[in-house]
């Protein structure tokens, strides 16, 4: 295997990969994002302590979190791959990886957030009770600017977690970074591209943890 220049892995590897990475990543964290924190809302809602508590409701809430989040990421990329066709009309490429990344980040958001939002104190839920103030209100002003600094922590976290994912993804045939790495750096025996691969990789954690931390300095 020939040795690629520094200015071919720039331009024929790294920011096309870079490129699909981030899209992957922008698209899969909106989803479950969205979707993970309305999840989180309902158990807040619904569990023993919650503003309508509802044992069953939470039980299946919490249960389908659980079991989704157990799955190991590459075994549920394959055990999905039906439903994967069947929305994209394809198992390959950084489209088809979004609905394996929305589905395994989804349960994951869905828990970071409900512990956040656990951290509120229960006598503010209940002088808001007190001056008659409905679910919603509650929520949007008394339960969210309480634990905004602890989501953004968890909406940090969720974020790596799921570039993280997007790595896995691209090496079962997404693209990205992750499949840069493993076919033009690992399975080629070149290792200025697979390092090359690791270090973006790094610099991403990186920026997303520091613009993160900054949010929660800037909101604590």
């Amino acid at each position: 295997m020939r040795e690629y220049t520094w200015a071919e892995i720039a331009n024929k590897i790294m920011i096309p990969s870079f490129f699909d990475t981030i899209w992957m990543l922008s698209l899969a964290v909106f989803l479950a994002g969205f979707l993970g924190f309305a999840l989180a809302i309902l158990m807040f809602i619904t569990n023993k302590n919650g503003l309508r508590p509802n044992d069953k409701a939470y039980s299946i809430l919490n249960t389908m979190v659980s079991m989704i989040r157990a799955f190991p990421f590459v075994i549920l990329i394959v055990a999905i791959i039906p439903l994967t066709r069947l929305i994209t009309g394809t198992t390959i490429g950084h489209i088809a990886a979004l609905v394996p990344l929305t589905v395994a980040a989804t349960p994951f958001m869905a828990r970071m957030f409900e512990n956040s939002l656990k951290e509120v104190k229960p006598g503010l839920v209940v002088a808001a009770r007190s001056f008659g103030a409905t679910d919603w209100q509650i929520i949007r002003k008394i339960v969210l600017p309480e634990v905004l600094p602890s989501l953004i922590s968890a909406g940090t976290m969720s974020v790596i977690q799921v570039l993280n994912m997007t790595t896995i993804a691209g090496t079962m045939g997404a693209g990205g970074l992750g499949a840069s790495a493993l076919t033009y750096g690992y399975q080629s025996f070149n290792y200025n591209v697979m390092y090359s691969v690791v270090a973006v990789i790094g610099i991403l954690v990186l920026i997303i943890q520091v613009f993160g931390d900054f949010l929660y300095k800037k909101i604590k």
